[in-house]
This record gives structure tokens, C-alpha cells and sequence, in this order.
């Protein structure tokens, strides 16, 4: 609790001191940490590979702009919506995923988020999902006691930011309890779980659930902070960046859910400032964030095997110990 309100009070202060801007990308980190917290939970912890977790946001990045467009419901109770929306889909992703393994797992999760998306497209839904343009969401209003000046994107900021602290929290105390030994022992072997009687199946159906919990919220944010859910915030590409995300940031750490959220957004934004200080070409530049990323990853999986979380912490060891 005490680092929670820490890392609030921090962001609290950054948020404040730095542009509109940045406070745009401080959002798009801290709503990327709440879905690669969740994948690092079902991934890193559980040992289940999955492809699908930009379909989940693209749940809750949906839900959420159809109950802001048609409800007059508190933002708060509309990201929780979409987060028990997102749980439900979970569900019935979960229980495929607790019959398959490895490839055929993989393979499943790549249908879900290849073809879910794609349903925006499809006729019936044309109106009420707003086909390939999607649907605008109107931003949230800041509370009038911060005055008529305060900056929509510091307020899209501290929600976003909010969401990600709560999120790391009750995860951080999730895998702390039984669940987490019990998810880590049929992740290290299943056969020897279920013989000391943990029943497998359901166990992974519960890590899905709440993993997908946590990209709903991740895609309820996004829509928030980007005012917009439509198919092209959600390709293929988005779930194997967050993939990439828990091997860069360290493969079961919920800290390194962070470094990879950090590493996800600020990497191509560094790369498109340098390609333009550098008046590159236009292929060059629009190439260059992809190239950067992928050296990033290379680099950080052979220099920190486990991650930069990883990393961190064999430095910490390493470091001579003062004497009394």
C-alpha cells in the first residue's frame, strides 16, 4: 500500500511538471503496464502463450466508448464494466486454453485476435460499432475545482495512471497468495500440481480471466486517453508488442511489465524524434521506430536474459555489501 501511494504521489508530480504531450505518453505507458501486467500473470507466471491480448483490449476499448456514447453513466463504473465485460470474454477464451498447449494455444489466441477486430467490419455491426472509423469517445471533463485551464491531457494522465497503480497492486498481492504458488506449480509441472490435488484446468482458466481483466481495463483506458476505439488500434501487431513487452521488462515480473510498457512507448517516439533531426527519407523514418525496437529487444534478451527487471536485480547482488 505504502508503495502504491508512492508511486502516486511520483506521478503526481511528473504529470505536473512535464508538457501535454508527455503527459500523453505518460498515459499510453501506464495503460500498456495494466495489459502487460495481465500477460505477464498468464504468460510469465502460467506458462500460457497467448496471441490475443489486443482483441481483449479491443473488448474494453469498445465497451467503454458505447456505454460513454449511449450511457450517462460515471467513468469509473464504465471502466469497470469494461473490465467485467473483457472477464467474461476471458472466460470463454480460458476455457479453450485450459485444453491446449504450447503451439495449438498460441495458434488459438492468434484467431481470436486476428478475427475479433475484424467484426467492427462486419455488416449487422456497421452502425453500431462504427465499422473501419470506429467510434469517438468523447474525453472526460476535468473536475471543475481544478479550473476552467487544467490540461484534458494531465486528467487523461492521472486516470490512466490510477488505473495502472491499482492494477499493479492487486496483482502484486494476487500472485503473492496461493493463487500465485499454485500458478507457478502448474506452470513448473502439471502433472505433479494435480497430483497434490490443484485442479489445473481451472486454475488457467482463472489466470486468463484475469489477465484479460486487466487488457479490458488496458483498452477501456486507451479509449479514454485516445478518445477513439476502431480495428487499426488493435492489430496483430499490438499483441505481439506486449509479448515482446514481458520478455524486455522481465518474464514474470510484475516491475518489468513497467520497463516494458516504458520501452514500448518512448522507443519509436525517440526513434521518429531522430529520424527527423536527422531529415531522414520517409521510408527510412517510417521504418527506423520498428528497426530501434528490434535492436532493443536483441540487445536487452543478450545482455539481460531475464529482462531488465532481471538485470536490476543481479546488479543489486552483485554490489559489495558495506561493513558495519
Amino acid at each position: 500500500a505504502l508503495g502504491a501511494a508512492a508511486a502516486l504521489v511520483a506521478l503526481y508530480a511528473l504529470t505536473s511538471a512535464v508538457s501535454p504531450y508527455r503527459d500523453l505518453q505518460i498515459a499510453q505507458a501506464a495503460y500498456l503496464t495494466c495489459a502487460v501486467a495481465g500477460l505477464t500473470v498468464l504468460t510469465g507466471l502460467g506458462g500460457q502463450i497467448s496471441l490475443g491480448h489486443g482483441a481483449f483490449m479491443a473488448v474494453g476499448a469498445y465497451t467503454t466508448a458505447l456505454l460513454l456514447n449511449h450511457r450517462s453513466w460515471p467513468l469509473a463504473a464504465v471502466l469497470a464494466a469494461a473490465v467485467v465485460v473483457t472477464a467474461a470474454a476471458g472466460t470463454a477464451v480460458g476455457a479453450v486454453a485450459a485444453r491446449l498447449h504450447g503451439p495449438y494455444l498460441a495458434g488459438a489466441t492468434l484467431a481470436f485476435a486476428v478475427g475479433l477486430p475484424g467484426l467492427a467490419n462486419y455488416k449487422p455491426l456497421l452502425d453500431l460499432l462504427g465499422g473501419q472509423n470506429g467510434l469517438s469517445v468523447t474525453p472526460p471533463v476535468p473536475p471543475a475545482a481544478l479550473g476552467e485551464t487544467f490540461p484534458v491531457e494531465r486528467w487523461q494522465a492521472w486516470i490512466a495512471c490510477l488505473g495502472a497503480v491499482l492494477t499493479l497492486f492487486l496483482l502484486a498481492n494476487l500472485v503473492r497468495g496461493r493463487f500465485g504458488r499454485t500458478l507457478r506449480a502448474t506452470r513448473d509441472d502439471e502433472i505433479a500440481a494435480a497430483l497434490h490435488g490443484v485442479r489445473v484446468a481451472r486454475v488457467r482458466i482463472i489466470a486468463t480471466v484475469v489477465s484479460a481483466a486487466c487488457a479490458g481495463l488496458a483498452g477501456g483506458l486507451l479509449a479514454v486517453a485516445t478518445t477513439l476505439a476502431a480495428p487499426g488500434a488493435f492489430p496483430l501487431a499490438l499483441s505481439l508488442q506486449l509479448i515482446a513487452a514481458i520478455i524486455i521488462g522481465g518474464l514474470g515480473s510484475l516491475a518489468g511489465a513497467v520497463w516494458g510498457a516504458l520501452v514500448l512507448v518512448f522507443v519509436p517516439a525517440w526513434a521518429s524524434d531522430l529520424a527527423q533531426s536527422a531529415d531522414l527519407s520517409h521510408n527510412i523514418a517510417s521504418n527506423l521506430p520498428l528497426a530501434l525496437y528490434g535492436l532493443v529487444l536483441i540487445v536487452v534478451t543478450l545482455v539481460f536474459p531475464r529482462g531488465i527487471q532481471g538485470g536490476l536485480r543481479a546488479a543489486r547482488t552483485a554490489l559489495p555489501r558495506r561493513r558495519p
